[in-house]
């Protein structure tokens, strides 16, 4: 039997939700703490860590007392922990997570007492230590007898995993990467030469103010201790408290809360490519800045950060399917709609190889993005990265096929196109599936995302100008809806703790809830940022069709004008230019 554990340790650590022991006895809680296991004569538990930082893994111990220790049974086990004598614990079926050699942990002594004996002191020797799974770094032990339960306590010392500090400073580049020169590059091949500069320069100046945002705010709104289940408190303001001593999970905290910055710059960043070439640049930053106070902020606590609402209710999101892709999705919707089409609505890209290039570092950061959500250098990363692969691949080659299809051409914005689909519908649930789980994901994401960005987008009217909303916001409510099926272990998934139907619940609703709660807060906030700009979101129509937004708004240009081009950035033809000219015949002496 499983009764109760003493816990430890503040509450961001590892919640383990379920507690079954080979008798069927199901014991639900959650815990800041490591399991504990007592049992007679034979005890067996297996058990999913769900925390909101770390992502689900899987352990089975085994408990079984040898005849000196008979009616003293106590088993408790996590890396470097010392185990009490007389007391034999066996590890099988681990997985998804490497055994961890490495790390170190102090115990105190454990106590156990029974009701038909006089109190008794475990003896913990400094030389009996096993090495399991590293998913915790808080400790309960619990002794059990077959009279009754007596229960004892320890703490135990989390120290820094270097392989994955090293891992997440490597995702928090590649993440950082994303934007700048990924995202701002892919946006700005897309939209006319003519505006390219206002693109890079919009990505670039939320690059700088989100840092400084989370910096000075956001990191304690998201991840304090101290809030409730929407918003979390103001004890980390300027990461205060946070020194060189400070751990989250295996990782220094201050590497823990550059790699979430990094999060959220990219986040009000997709937003931009439902903007591009008719907003003025004051109102973007205005409305990006207040975006994160009433959308991201509030989602990121819910889903990821300590006591989160969304978390306590089973949601599921391994990299930000909810946290990011839906937010930015239906922000860059509301904004697109709001703002109204372009004056000049024809899509021409002005440089697709910039466009090629920046999908090719978006595709490469996102192994930080995914895999660097696993916060551990092993099989969690492993999968993650290799579910990232295959989705961004399947959905990129199902895109390609319907262009064929409908055109009789493969066309190179439509594969790039699909690629970051196919990303950004396995992002909620890359951790959790299988390379089965991630072709489901692929094939969805590249038909789907492709209908929201080609069609619906032509029937409804709505501007959407480089397909924000199709591909992220569309893609991410794909992914996060289908979690609980392609996660299943039916199709090669890691999601044990719940069934198909029930886990498929919990997400439609997080992710409706979301997107309703995200359209009605930032059409506020459009009204609002209306207001502070002067009245006008846009820019004038004299320089949307003429000069474009480089020259208005930052008074530069991305190119030079030259011969052969208009204002609008345009080749024509000019009478004398680009004609070959020939040499005058020398002249004899």
């Amino acid at each position: 039997r499983v009764t109760t554990a003493a816990l430890h340790g503040p509450p961001r650590f590892p919640s383990f939700r379920t507690f079954r022991t080979t008798q069927g006895k199901v014991i639900t809680k959650k815990m800041a703490a490591v399991f504990a296991l007592g049992a007679r004569p034979v005890g067996e538990l297996r058990v999913i860590a769900q925390s909101n930082v770390s992502r689900p893994r899987i352990t089975r111990v085994t408990c079984r007392p040898v005849p000196a220790a008979r009616g003293r049974v106590a088993g408790a086990a996590m890396p470097g922990m010392p185990v009490s004598r007389g007391v034999s614990v066996k590890l099988s079926a681990f997985e998804h997570k490497r055994v961890e050699l490495s790390s170190t942990y102090s115990l105190a002594t454990t106590e156990a007492t029974t009701p038909s004996s006089p109190e008794t002191k475990a003896a913990v020797p400094a030389s009996s230590r096993i090495a399991v799974p590293a998913f915790a770094f808080s400790a309960a032990v619990l002794a059990m007898s077959p009279a009754g339960p007596a229960s004892a306590a320890a703490t135990a010392v989390a120290t820094i995993n270097q392989a994955d500090t090293a891992w997440v400073l490597i995702s928090t580049a590649l993440v950082l990467f994303m934007t700048i020169p990924g995202l701002s590059a892919f946006y700005a091949g897309i939209v006319k030469r003519k505006n390219m500069l206002s693109v890079l320069m919009q990505c670039f100046s939320i690059t700088c103010v989100m840092t400084l945002l989370w910096y000075g705010v956001g990191y304690s709104l998201c991840f304090s201790e101290m809030g409730n289940g929407v918003l979390g408190g103001l004890d980390k303001v300027f990461l205060q408290g946070i020194t060189k001593a400070s751990i989250w999970e295996t990782i220094p905290e201050a590497l823990w809360a550059l790699y979430q910055m990094t999060f959220a710059i990219i986040t009000p960043a997709l937003m931009v490519g439902s903007f591009v070439e008719r907003m003025k640049f004051s109102a973007v930053m205005w409305y990006s800045t207040l975006w994160m106070f009433a959308v991201y902020f509030p989602a990121c606590h819910m889903v990821w950060g300590p006591g989160g609402a969304m978390a306590a209710a089973g949601v599921l999101d391994f990299a930000g399917g909810i946290v990011v892709h839906i937010t930015a999705g239906i922000g860059a919707l509301v904004g697109a709609m709001v703002l109204g089409p372009r004056k000049e609505n024809k899509m021409v890209p002005g440089n697709l190889v910039l466009t090629v290039l920046g999908t090719g570092m978006l595709w490469v950061g996102w192994y930080g993005f995914n895999g660097g959500s696993a916060l551990s250098a092993g099989a969690d990363a492993a999968f993650a990265c290799l579910a990232t692969q295959i989705a961004a691949a399947t959905a990129a080659m199902v895109w390609t096929a319907q262009d064929v299809l409908e055109t009789g051409k493969a066309s190179m914005l439509g594969i790039a196109t699909g690629s970051i689909a196919g990303l950004a519908t396995v992002t909620p649930c890359a951790g959790f599936v299988g390379p089965a789980g991630a072709c489901v994901l692929g094939v969805a994401a590249g038909v789907v995302c492709r209908y929201f960005s080609l069609v619906l987008k032509e029937k409804f009217g709505y501007d959407d100008s480089l397909d924000v909303f199709g591909v992220h916001g569309v893609g991410g409510f794909v992914g996060t809806c289908l979690l609980g099926i392609v996660a299943a272990p039916a199709l090669g998934g890691f999601n044990f703790s719940t069934s198909v139907g029930q886990q498929t619940v919990i997400q439609c609703v997080a992710a409706v809830g979301t997107a309703v709660y995200t359209a009605v807060a930032s059409y506020v906030l459009l009204l609002l940022v209306k207001k502070i700009v002067g009245g006008d979101l846009r820019v004038p129509a004299s320089a949307e069709q003429g000069e474009g937004l480089d020259q208005y708004c930052h008074g530069e240009q991305c190119y030079t004008l030259s011969h052969g081009e208009l204002e609008g950035g345009q080749p024509v033809d000019v009478p004398g230019w680009n004609t070959a000219v020939t040499a005058p015949e020398p002249v004899a002496t």
